[in-house]
């Protein structure tokens, strides 16, 4: 069977301006992944969504690596959802980035008072009663991202491929692979860490869950550069 090595963005830059890039451990992740992928993956293609976390991440992973990579082809299914809409629509207020910053200030550890935000906006988001509020529903969501599997797969042609990609998207295939309720799938995006490898088996129609959320690479090198946001 051939392989689909899932991995997660490094980290991005929380609280910036532009979120949607690495931030200098996110490179130093992505660095550390090029090391320990080299001589153990031979990828005949490289995917990603079009956000620049992702491309930086194949950057970076393919300084590390030590050998050219395959240019990254982009597969726009691989996408995050737009987590901050999702956020905004619990608290609305949040959309003035200044207000956000100044509630998460007043916490002594402001990334775990947002995680326990974003864990509340997501259940809602995922619930379904109020799905006229997004510009993307979780359906709509789960859809396009199987759909894009199916597209690298088909495109892949029978070869291991290595796909940059997001939290949300790795947890939605995991789920479609092993019949995840919809809360299991939000518990696994939880865990997820930057970098993470989950290794997908494929053949023909049949699809398995080799390896989950593998970054025994951080741990080995600096296990302070093991981070989740």
């Amino acid at each position: 069977m051939a392989t689909v090595y899932l991995v997660r963005h490094g980290q991005a830059s929380f609280g910036k301006d532009n979120y949607d890039q690495l931030s200098p451990r996110g490179w130093e992740q992505g660095q550390v992944l090029g090391r320990w992928l080299a001589g153990k993956v031979e990828p005949s293609a490289v995917f990603g969504g079009n956000m620049e976390r992702h491309r930086e991440t194949v950057e970076a992973i393919a300084s590390g690596f030590g050998q050219s990579l395959p240019d990254m082809q982009v597969v726009e299914g691989l996408n995050e959802f737009d987590h901050m809409q999702v956020v905004e629509r619990l608290k609305p207020e949040w959309a003035d980035r200044q207000v956000m910053a100044r509630d998460m200030a007043a916490f002594p550890k402001p990334a775990r008072a947002f995680q326990q935000v974003f864990e509340k906006a997501m259940a809602r988001w995922i619930g379904g009663d109020y799905d006229s509020d997004y510009s993307e529903t979780w359906n709509a969501f789960q859809h396009r991202v199987v759909a894009a599997l199916e597209e690298l797969i088909h495109y892949a042609e029978g070869g291991d491929v290595l796909v940059s990609t997001s939290g949300g998207p790795i947890a939605v295939i995991a789920q479609h692979v092993l019949g995840l309720s919809d809360e299991k799938a939000l518990a696994v995006n939880n865990v997820i860490a930057n970098t993470s490898v989950s290794r997908l088996l494929y053949s023909g129609s049949r699809r398995s869950l080799a390896v989950f959320n593998n970054y025994s690479h951080l741990e080995a090198e600096d296990p302070a550069l093991v981070t989740f946001r």
